[in-house]
């Protein structure tokens, strides 16, 4: 096994018995084109799982310290329609600045879905879809949000 699953799996931190996130998958028509789109905009790290997998999947980590690391790989079926419904779960990045990550994200092939919005004296908020049309959302804390 690699060193990431490895370590994930070795950290004292995490419980696998309460039900809490321990990993994700985006799934991608494109699996490079999608981990290129998250190491640019977000800096993830990835490693190729595709000889462990028997498929192209590419593994993430996330950053360091608490947090959830998951994978890209490939889709199996048709991308989501634009303007469908969102079919799964839906992923929120915790960002420093939210105008200077959606920046990357236009940057780098992403396309806005809901413009950026005040959770009042808590946070602001959007959603983009990524090189896939996958949904996932920003997050920048902000107690003076409104």
């Amino acid at each position: 096994m690699n060193d990431q699953v490895e370590n994930a799996a070795a950290e004292e931190e995490v419980s696998y018995g309460n039900g809490r996130p321990v990993h994700f998958e985006i799934h991608a028509a494109d699996p490079a084109r999608a981990v290129a789109f998250y190491v640019e905009v977000f800096g993830w790290q990835s490693e190729d799982w595709t000889e462990y997998a028997g498929m192209p999947y590419f593994g993430l980590r996330t950053g360091e310290g608490p947090g959830i690391d998951g994978a890209i790989m490939q889709r199996h079926g048709d991308n989501p329609e634009p303007g469908a419904a969102v079919g799964g779960g839906v992923l929120t990045m915790g960002v420093a600045s939210f105008d200077e990550a959606a920046e990357r994200i236009l940057a780098a092939g992403g396309t806005l879905a809901m413009p950026k919005y005040a959770l009042p004296g808590m946070a602001w908020q959007g959603y983009f879809l990524d090189t896939e049309n996958n949904v996932f959302g920003i997050h920048e804390p902000d107690p003076e949000a409104k």
